[in-house]
């Protein structure tokens, strides 16, 4: 739970009545890669905090599998629309590796909220941040060419190049696989 602390203690002062609460609060959950912890014909209720591992977001159009974005290490997972509108996602979470979460359902989230106000401020900030890869990944999509993209892609998620399929980067990134192909090798 070290890192989870940490991450909440870059935000806010964490106290011991605090740091006894989210001992209680929070859960630790270790899943097999390959593994849904989020799927679209269930509501979920539940935020993972990603200890160890990667996941992919991704949705099915017409029959293809689209990914949509990776978290690692830090990073916190879960559907907004499911977790705070009660309603099912639009994608699924998958497990890329074998993975190590810390996970806080709605309820108590909320109780933490209700219980120390300085917790407020934690949710905020994870709201922010959230809200600005949202719109990051939106202008990702904008973006007019596979190489653009790329491009962007390097940048922005080096971090998973050796971690996921080629297969998941160009879904990801909007190209089949052979033009992924023929833009690294441009890139060399």
């Amino acid at each position: 739970m070290e890192k989870l602390f940490q991450v909440i203690a870059s935000i806010i002062v964490l106290n011991a009545e605090l740091v006894d609460c989210l001992c209680k609060k929070v859960y630790r959950q270790e899943v097999k890669k390959g593994n849904y912890i989020l799927d679209p014909s269930k509501v979920s209720d539940k935020m993972f905090f990603v200890e160890s591992g990667l996941i992919r977001g991704f949705y099915i159009k017409e029959g293809k599998d689209i990914t949509t974005g990776f978290m690692r290490e830090g990073d916190f997972a879960l559907s907004p629309i499911s977790f705070f509108g009660n309603m099912p996602p639009f994608e699924y979470l998958e497990t890329v590796e074998d993975c190590v979460f810390y996970v806080i359902n709605r309820e108590n989230l909320h109780y933490l909220y209700d219980n120390f106000a300085e917790f407020n401020k934690v949710g905020r900030v994870l709201v922010e941040d959230y809200y600005v890869r949202s719109e990051t990944r939106t202008h990702f999509i904008r973006m007019n060419t596979g190489e653009e993209k790329y491009k962007f892609f390097l940048k922005n998620y080096s971090y998973v190049i050796n971690r996921i399929s080629n297969q998941h980067i160009s879904s990801f990134i909007g190209v089949t696989p052979e033009t992924l192909s023929r833009i690294r090798a441009k890139k060399r």
